[in-house]
């Protein structure tokens, strides 16, 4: 178990240089002078190669990747060319809004989709299956930035019970900012739920196929004892890695719903930052991204291994 964990730590971190080394590598090679851009077209040459000094773009490219890896290491991405402000704190004042928001969606998400895939798998065939199969495909194809505006109309609009949008600090008021997010994110936890009922139910139909079921059955367990005490736990390899992805997914992609209730996320931050060219400000959020993304396989990982401990003997 030691050596697995260690192997997946040790992947994680070349993972996260490689993606490092290629997001610079990208963002240095596009076209364009940041500081003239940020000066405007008529700045003069003096206060360009001023700017481009201050900015540390004089220096050679290697120089300048090893200074950014060095400064992550110790939290300083660099200063926001365009607002002036520390990265690292421009983040984490989005992410008080962006991490929240994903992991009520991502709650309710598992609340509600985990239990309809279970109930359709035990009713499989049966009317009870088909109606929360279409049910479950319908929430799929529903946007949920239509959904968000849908949930407005009903219960900001017309019930008045929750906000219309906009986000109050949380070190103002911690309910009114829990107010706020829990449109937005009953939105972006409907497609969630959803795939997660389908995902769910495939996976333990499979089970319930498997000889140990039977064997199970014939020891003298009813359907249902059968199914929650051994196929459940063994259905879960691929929600796990279905729930990975998921949360990575609303990390990087609340932009929209975020524009809807005027949510002052990091997807919001990201899109400004690619709008101004603020090459700091997007080098600094992609990697946080990736960071995000890459721990929560990380974690997936980890969690295939308390699910099935025979995971830990192989090197995949």
């Amino acid at each position: 178990m030691t050596l697995f964990v260690i192997r997946r730590i040790a992947g994680f971190a070349v993972t996260l240089f490689v993606a490092a080394l290629v997001i610079f590598l990208l963002l240095d090679l596009l076209p364009g002078d940041p500081a003239r851009f940020v000066l405007g077209i008529n700045a003069t040459p003096e206060a360009v190669a001023a700017l481009r000094t201050q900015m540390g773009l004089d220096a050679p490219a290697h120089e300048r990747f090893l200074a950014w890896v060095g400064g992550m290491l110790v939290g300083d991405f660099g200063l926001s060319t365009t607002q002036r402000l520390p990265v690292a704190e421009l983040i984490a004042e989005r992410m008080a809004v962006t991490l929240p928001l994903s992991l009520i969606a991502m709650v309710v998400s598992v609340v509600v989709g985990l239990p309809i895939g279970i109930l359709a798998a035990m009713r499989r065939g049966k009317a009870t299956d088909t109606a929360l199969m279409v049910l479950a495909q319908t929430g799929v194809a529903i946007p949920n930035f239509w959904f968000g505006m849908l949930l407005t109309l009903v219960f900001a609009v017309s019930l008045r019970w929750l906000p219309t949008g906009g986000f109050i600090p949380w070190d103002e008021d911690a309910g009114a900012a829990m107010r706020g997010l829990i449109l937005p994110g009953l939105a972006l936890a409907l497609p969630q739920a959803s795939i997660l009922a389908r995902v769910m139910r495939t996976a333990l139909v499979d089970v319930t196929e498997q000889d140990f079921i039977r064997t199970a059955r014939a020891k003298g367990m009813t359907k249902s004892e059968a199914i929650w005490r051994h196929g459940v736990r063994n259905a879960l390899l691929p929600v796990l890695t279905i729930l990975g992805l998921q949360f990575a997914f609303l990390i990087a992609g609340t932009i929209i719903v975020e524009n809807v209730f005027y949510l002052p996320g990091l997807g919001r931050l990201i899109f400004t930052a690619i709008s101004e060219r603020d090459l700091v400000l997007v080098r600094g959020a992609t990697i946080v991204l990736v960071v995000v993304t890459t721990a929560t396989m990380l974690v997936v990982d980890l969690a295939y291994a308390f699910v099935d401990p025979r995971l830990t003997g192989r090197n995949a």
